[in-house]
């Protein structure tokens, strides 16, 4: 097992940094900062260990100082990261990025993502060094094909399955009976596996996740009861996390698309849409519930996140994570990134979670190369 990482939280900014590798230099002894240790497991750099740098502070700036990627705050604390550890930088409002760290970040494949302080997703720095012309030619030539329908079923079928199974988790913590939920999730992932249209499919995905939250809101602690979905804004704490985390899902899936040649803007199940990544969409269906709902219901069943760690913010309606909040949030999901799970029917090996999505799409990019959509398997947990 790698030694633990640290998590360093500065008193007037947030920079979460899941890395062993770490320096923290401080113009003032008595500066009030906090570490939290937190342990890693090995990801798909085999034994070395990666560097995940979050930035949640304006006026901020990340630059490369020799060979490490150097952050440095207004407060006057710089924290310190070898480039060659780095794995991906995310900033959360208004700090900057260096154009020599920008181009070191694309030279070595290091994804730079924007999102605003409420957790809205902006885009990504990126290069075109894993572009496949030929493999995004057959990708787009199978849209609204039969390769599309066959997809859709097994991706929006998985995505229901597993969404039964986490609610049938807290059926039993909480000592709940569902019937009427589940049977109607049932029902509409049959009716998925039977339909010959997309927008049959996703008609009925939508029936199911509608029945899917409902549970999940008779089964959540009392405070945080929600009801239904909300987005843009969340208006509760619970949707909060949930669209947030959906962020960071996208994001990941959107990387691993990119990494294997594949266009994030030529889906299959959603449709053609202006500047959004459709086939990100797609893919990071089957892992909504796994990963993310998973991780927020944990955080709010196990007294692990309370209502002082969200605000409402008068001047951007809407409930967002505070500073501790998004510490707290951040911390659990990427802890969730990288549990390692045996749930790939491919592979006898135990993976990450962030593991399994980057093998999903190699399944994805064999399919498309070979026009045949059994190729890929969605992940359907037990």
């Amino acid at each position: 097992m790698p030694r633990e990482g640290t998590e360093t939280i500065a008193d007037f900014s947030l920079s979460l940094i899941f890395s062993p590798n770490l320096e923290i230099r401080c113009p003032e002894r008595g500066r009030n900062f906090m570490v939290l240790e937190l342990s890693l497991q090995n990801d798909e750099r085999g034994d070395e260990y990666v560097s995940l740098l979050y930035v949640n502070e304006n006026g901020a700036l990340i630059g490369i100082e020799g060979n490490k990627c150097v952050a440095k705050y207004k407060d006057g604390m710089e924290t310190f990261i070898p480039i060659e550890s780095l794995e991906g930088i995310t900033i959360m409002g208004q700090s900057q990025v260096t154009t020599k760290c920008m181009e070191e970040c694309m030279m070595r494949g290091i994804p730079v993502t924007y999102f605003s302080k409420g957790g809205r997703y902006f885009g990504r720095l990126m290069s075109t060094g894993h572009v496949n012309v030929e493999r995004q030619r057959k990708q787009s030539a199978l849209y609204d094909t039969d390769f599309a329908v066959e997809l859709g079923k097994k991706i929006l079928s998985a995505k229901v399955r597993n969404q039964s199974v986490v609610l049938r988790r807290y059926e039993k913590s909480k000592h709940k009976t569902l019937e009427e939920e589940q049977q109607m999730m049932l029902i509409c992932r049959n009716r998925i596996l039977t339909s010959k249209k997309i927008t049959e499919m996703i008609g009925f995905e939508g029936q199911a996740a509608k029945s899917y939250f409902q549970g999940l809101s008779k089964c959540i602690d009392e405070e945080f009861k929600f009801q239904g979905r909300s987005r843009r804004p969340p208006k509760d704490e619970f949707n909060s996390m949930i669209s947030f985390g959906y962020s960071l899902l996208l994001n990941e899936v959107y990387c691993k698309i990119e990494m294997k040649g594949l266009n994030p803007y030529f889906g299959f199940i959603h449709r053609d849409a202006e500047k959004h990544p459709t086939l990100a969409s797609d893919l990071m269906e089957e892992w909504r519930a796994v990963i993310v709902d998973a991780t927020v219901m944990s955080l709010i069943n196990g007294y692990e996140i309370k209502k002082e760690h969200f605000q409402t913010d008068l001047d951007q309606p809407g409930c967002y994570l505070t500073r501790e909040g998004l510490k707290i949030f951040l911390n659990k999901l990427e802890r969730k990134f990288r549990t390692e799970v045996r749930y790939l029917k491919y592979t006898d090996s135990a993976v990450s979670f962030r593991r399994a999505i980057l093998l999903q799409m190699d399944r994805l990019a064999k399919a498309i190369e070979e026009g045949d959509a059994s190729i890929y398997e969605p992940i359907i947990i037990r």
